[in-house]
């Protein structure tokens, strides 16, 4: 029996078709989005059409969507496109997240309310732009959906099945109005950021259908990325994910709320009715793409460069805030290059300077779980960056525990195929697929590993006074 998961990312559309009881892939296809931080969401479904073309789909008893999470997608009364959608990486509503922490007293309100404190990723906060900034297309809205709800909408409008938005708790978790602590929309949040009421999604429970096809495909609640690629990966408590893509993410499952007050921490939920504490950064990969760009060499040349520099660079550090931040939340910040001396002024001190800023910006996600009592017994390392031997190697002495890399998969769309796989059992629990490793790494020089993450915390101390707890 195949089933199918679908990962529509900020890039691109990736579809998986699966056998359902072990997760083998059977087939696998992709099509490309288009670039920007406010794209069309028509363009989700054109790419969909593409990926699944020539028949992918055939004999597929059930379907997912993970999609990037956080996005705004507005329709007026006759359920049509208000406007395009705005990503998550869209900074533009900085302001309005600000306006909103205030307005209802703070950090620790916005905790105890839905367990985050709003940044401009958040869905909330773009319907305060929206309104702010756009008031005949706000004034237009009627409903808002994030970018996997549309899709799931949209596959079963195509098959004649749809009965109105869905959503999941792991994705609604993501808007700034739908608690994960009492598993309802918060209205009154809602109603505050937007200035009115407008229409929400029904969240569907983490193994129910979303709805079916005329000619019988189960379409699953789907899920936001994140969630789908914890349960594509199957992790545990006490498994730590970090995502290595173009921007970063540092996530595990939890069973209770975290309820962090700094708001480092985002309380989302999962999957399968935990919670999925979570960090993201802005900058991961691309700072690597960066480096290899000022030392005119290639990624597989800047990852031989890093390899020839001690742990630490030397003493050189490296702030990777190229384009901002949002882990710590400095939206405006930029990067910063300290303690350069005549003995690390070398090519291979620079390269492991911008390896080792990128993990020791995630390495502070990874202390802000463990200051809300959450561990890392492991890291898993997942994106593209996580093929390269030195980030392997560097990561395992900054973060101090044992690395597993997972084989190179599309654990969002897995996830999703996984998910999908659930609702069609019945079951109580996911079906156990296994997930392939590629390598394990323990640390060989940790003491040096947590001198090199201090001395990166004292220098965001030193030019960012106040952005990261102790």
């Amino acid at each position: 029996m195949l089933v199918a998961g679908v990962d529509s990312s900020t890039q691109s559309c990736k579809i998986v078709v699966c056998d359902a009881a072990t997760g083998r892939i059977v087939r696998e296809a992709r099509a490309s989005h288009p670039d920007g931080t406010q794209v069309s969401a028509d363009s989700w479904w054109a790419a969909f059409q593409e990926a699944r073309a020539g028949g992918l789909l055939d004999d597929v008893k059930a379907i997912a969507v993970g999609g990037q999470q956080h996005g705004m997608v507005t329709l007026d009364e006759a359920d049509e496109l208000v406007r395009d959608a705005m990503l998550w990486n869209d900074t533009s509503s900085a302001p309005q997240a600000a306006q909103l922490v205030q307005e209802l007293g703070g950090a620790p309100a916005w905790v105890d309310a839905v367990d985050l404190v709003p940044v401009a990723s958040f869905t909330g906060t773009k319907l305060r732009w929206l309104a702010d900034q756009e008031p005949d297309n706000a004034a237009r809205t009627r409903t808002v959906v994030l970018p996997h709800d549309w899709l799931t909408g949209r596959i079963l409008k195509d098959g004649n099945g749809f009965d109105g938005w869905t959503t999941d708790r792991g994705d609604a978790s993501g808007t700034a109005y739908w608690s994960p602590v009492t598993g309802e929309y918060r209205g009154d949040l809602l109603k505050r950021a937007f200035g009115r009421e407008v229409q929400v999604p029904r969240v569907v429970g983490p193994s129910e259908a979303a709805g079916h096809t005329a000619d019988g495909m189960l379409v699953a609640a789907g899920t936001g990325d994140n969630a789908a690629a914890a349960l594509g990966l199957a992790i545990e408590p006490g498994d730590v994910v970090v995502s290595l893509g173009t921007s970063g993410a540092v996530f595990t499952v939890h069973d209770r709320p975290v309820g962090d007050v700094t708001g480092a921490v985002a309380g989302f939920a999962d999957a399968t009715g935990r919670h999925l504490p979570l960090l993201a950064t802005l900058n991961a990969a691309r700072i690597l793409v960066a480096a290899a760009g000022t030392l005119d060499v290639d990624l597989a040349g800047l990852d031989a460069l890093a390899g020839q520099a001690p742990t630490g660079a030397g003493g050189l550090t490296l702030l990777p805030y190229f384009d901002g931040e949002r882990t710590p939340n400095l939206p405006t910040a930029r990067g910063t290059l300290a303690g350069i001396t005549r003995a690390n002024s070398t090519p291979a001190h620079l390269a492991r300077a911008y390896v080792e800023g990128m993990l020791c910006n995630l390495k502070g996600c990874i202390d802000a779980l463990a200051r809300n009592d959450i561990h890392a017994r492991r890291v898993l390392l997942i994106g593209g960056a996580a093929a390269a031997g030195t980030v392997r190697s560097a990561a395992a002495d900054i973060f101090g525990v044992p690395i597993l890399v997972p084989q190179p998969g599309e654990y969002v769309a897995l996830g999703a195929a996984r998910q999908a796989a659930w609702a069609l059992s019945g079951d109580a629990t996911p079906p156990e697929w296994e997930v392939p490793v590629a390598a394990t790494v323990e640390p060989s020089d940790p003491d040096a590993g947590a001198v090199a993450a201090g001395r990166y915390r004292d220098l965001v101390d030193a030019t960012h006074p106040g952005a990261v707890a102790r």
